[in-house]
């Protein structure tokens, strides 16, 4: 197999046809077919009929000279994403056999590139849940340890680009969907600014957090599939025009100086030694590297894992009411409208998702929507008010990806509180809507990576790939 360290070292190979788009296509496909038998990344592995036309038309591309960066890379996207005449699933099994009837907005941007996407990937039911482990097809395993959870909810798409079946992937964050599997299999994991992204045909759990995201071997990877998709979509009212992002790749000449650290949020319970030690190892790259880190406290934002678990809930038990046996989804025959309704929703979702529409539900019910939604609302607005009082004072914010490395099969499925705890430091981010990478940060034994969370304003998308790439570099000196 040909090793290419990047995306654009390929598109050099096939604008020179050193390769053809059929061969590095094939290459990757062989990869997958073999290896998902183990890992379990992919719920489908497209046809090859399907697959050869995409290929056919990436050639075409490149023999007209109408190619772009993305053109003929494989790709793989997320059981929640539309793509015409393929199934979509969520990995519920409410959902079981449903066929797109048309393609999300990211989807089109990619047919549009040239993008050769070869299957959908497994995930939290939902995406509900943070190990891959809710899905109603199986489990997913970590490729860097197959005895691990790769994380979730994407770690189909972080397992099948860890495990070598694809360049790239397409998953989606909505409370570290994207950056918690990234720092389980070593990869990077980008979620944008809200709004950034079009969420026009991604099936929803929260709509306020959810983003569309790239998973990457590397900075610059995950950089190209950003531009490529990140278009404005008029279909999606909170996707923002790009006139109104205020800081849209290279129109800031602002010098990254100062990174915040909040020390005590990290030094506190809950979070592994090792992961603690590797991230005082990082601050001292990143001073090595010219940085000048200051201390920050963020008291109200250590309190978002608590708020997202309000706010999440709330939105999915909206969003998820649609699913009632009548009017979308599965439907179980009963006797009644009652136990039609009681019955689908009883058998065809599973523990975890009936957990949290439950939870969502009770939290907007009369009596506790005040208590609990209107205040964690107030909090929610706190919090985004606290870190952008803080990036007046810092260029970015480092924290480490998650409180602890990938944990084994069933060992937190029977403790909801701890499974939840992997978000800690990823939540303040989709609270808040500012954009958020997760990037390697040495070996952790046991075949694993550590990594560290960079955080940045609203819009500064591109000043934060800057910075990670700088570290990516400096590490692997």
């Amino acid at each position: 197999m040909h090793k290419f360290k990047n995306i654009n070292e390929v598109h050099e190979a096939l604008i020179n046809k050193q390769i053809s788009v059929f061969d590095l296509v094939s290459e990757y496909l062989n990869v997958a077919k073999t290896k998902n038998a183990e890992i379990f990344a992919y719920v489908e592995i497209f046809d090859d009929t399907d697959i050869k036309q995409q290929v056919d038309r990436a050639q075409k591309m490149f023999d007209e000279g109408r190619a772009t960066k993305l053109t003929g890379i494989p790709i793989s996207i997320k059981d929640n994403m539309l793509f015409v005449g393929h199934k979509a699933t969520a990995c519920s099994a409410i959902l079981e056999g449903y066929t797109a009837t048309y393609d999300a907005h990211v989807i089109a941007e990619l047919k549009k590139a040239g993008a050769v996407i070869i299957g959908r990937t497994n995930m939290d039911e939902f995406a509900m849940g943070s190990s891959t482990e809710t899905s109603c097809y199986g489990v997913t395993k970590n490729p860097l340890n197959t005895d691990l959870v790769p994380g979730g909810s994407s770690g189909g798409a972080a397992a099948s680009v860890a495990m070598g079946a694809v360049m790239v992937a397409l998953g989606s964050d909505t409370g570290g969907s994207i950056r918690q599997p990234a720092g389980y299999c070593g990869l990077v994991g980008f979620k944008p600014t809200y709004g950034n992204m079009s969420r026009n045909g991604l099936i929803a759990l929260a709509s306020s957090f959810d983003q569309i995201s790239p998973l990457a071997n590397n900075v610059s990877d995950a950089k190209i599939l950003f531009e490529t998709i990140s278009t404005y979509d008029k279909l999606d009212a909170t996707c923002v025009p790009i006139e109104s992002r205020s800081l849209v790749k290279n129109n800031s000449t602002k010098t990254i100086k100062k990174i915040g650290v909040p020390r005590k949020w990290v030094s506190g319970g809950g979070i592994e030694e090792g992961i603690k030690i590797n991230f005082d190892e990082s601050l001292k790259k990143l001073e090595a590297m010219g940085y000048e880190l200051v201390d920050v406290d963020l008291p109200m934002s250590e309190a978002s894992l608590a708020v997202y678990y309000i706010l999440m809930p709330a939105e999915a038990s909206s969003n998820l009411a649609r699913y009632d046996g009548i009017r979308y989804g599965a439907h179980v025959d009963s006797q009644d409208l009652m136990g039609v309704y009681t019955q689908t929703r009883g058998q065809k979702f599973g523990p975890e998702v009936r957990r949290r529409i439950l939870l969502g539900t009770y939290i907007l019910s009369h009596g506790y929507y005040d208590a609990y939604y209107r205040t964690a609302l107030k909090v929610k607005s706190t919090i985004t008010l606290e870190l952008k009082n803080i990036f007046d004072k810092v260029d970015f914010i480092v924290t480490p990806t998650t409180p602890f490395l990938a944990f084994e099969f069933g060992s937190k499925s029977d403790d909801p509180i701890a499974m939840k705890l992997a978000d800690l430091f990823t939540t303040p981010a989709n609270i808040a809507g500012i954009p958020a990478i997760s990037i390697p940060s040495g070996d952790a034994g046991n075949g694993l990576k550590h990594s560290i969370q960079f955080m940045g304003p609203n819009f500064s998308d591109y000043k934060l790939f800057e910075l990670a790439e700088s570290f990516e570099k400096f590490d692997n000196k």
